[in-house]
């Protein structure tokens, strides 16, 4: 199964934004060769200045605090398994704690290290990272894996925090709703959203299935038209019966 999501804010947006940085981040650190370390460094400056939105922190403890608050209230109810709920209120208090104690902007730590931002510079231009540009870095590239991972892991360390905190939101926004099965007649799909006023909509396709959502929203509409996937022109998928999962999830 393969699942599309399809963010309904821009505070949604911006954490799974970070959270495929997050994954991308362990994909490369956990291979050994160079290039790898060096994609991994790039996608670090990707995560600062994601995580840069001014408001982002004070959104993430706003929403643990109220998660905390919901879930607080819950303790007690014989219906909600007390071990799971203390694991989970306990993490969010780490989250908050942590992020809480965060100085500056997130990544600052970053921003405050000449080498690393002549780096980030040098990024920004096409080929502009080879050994005659930044030598120092080239110097870094060859050294032992074990010592680029270790300043890597590092630099990553002042996100952790934040990224508890993103995994705790959209773990707990995901588990919110329930799917439903849907048909698409045609290659199309339209619905009133009526009163449900969702933060994400979840579309689950089996993966042998050779389309791909695109999917638009508003508070009061939902359209997802099917379309083939693969390059060359896209095609709606009009010939092909079209089975899904629809989720509609909120905080």
């Amino acid at each position: 199964m393969i699942h599309y999501e399809y963010p309904l804010s821009e505070r949604i947006r911006t954490l799974l934004r970070l959270e495929d940085l997050f994954d991308r981040f362990d994909a490369y650190a956990a291979l050994a060769g160079s290039h790898a370390h060096h994609a991994a460094l790039l996608t670090l400056f990707e995560m600062a200045e994601v995580a840069a939105r001014a408001d982002l922190k004070s959104d993430l403890l706003q929403e643990l605090d109220r998660q905390k608050a919901v879930l607080t209230a819950l303790r007690g109810n014989p219906h909600v398994q007390e071990t799971t709920l203390e694991q989970v209120l306990t993490a969010i208090e780490a989250a908050h704690d942590g992020m809480y104690q965060l100085p500056g902007k997130v990544g600052q730590h970053l921003r405050e290290d000449d080498w690393l931002m002549a780096i980030k510079q040098r990024a920004a231009i096409p080929g502009g990272m080879c050994e005659f540009d930044l030598p120092s870095y080239h110097f870094w590239l060859h050294q032992a894996a074990e010592k680029r991972l270790s300043e890597l892991h590092k630099w990553l360390a002042p996100f952790s925090s934040i990224r508890a905190a993103v995994e705790i939101v959209l773990g707990l926004l995901r588990d919110s709703g329930q799917p439903e099965r849907q048909h698409a007649n045609h290659g199309s799909y339209q619905r009133m959203l009526e009163s449900r006023n969702p933060q994400l909509i979840r579309v689950t396709l089996v993966d042998e299935q050779p389309c791909v959502p695109e999917i638009s929203a508003n508070k009061y509409l939902l359209n997802i038209r099917f379309v083939h996937a693969g390059s060359g022109a896209q095609r709606t998928c009009t010939e092909l019966p079209i089975d899904f999962d629809l989720t509609f999830c909120t905080l």
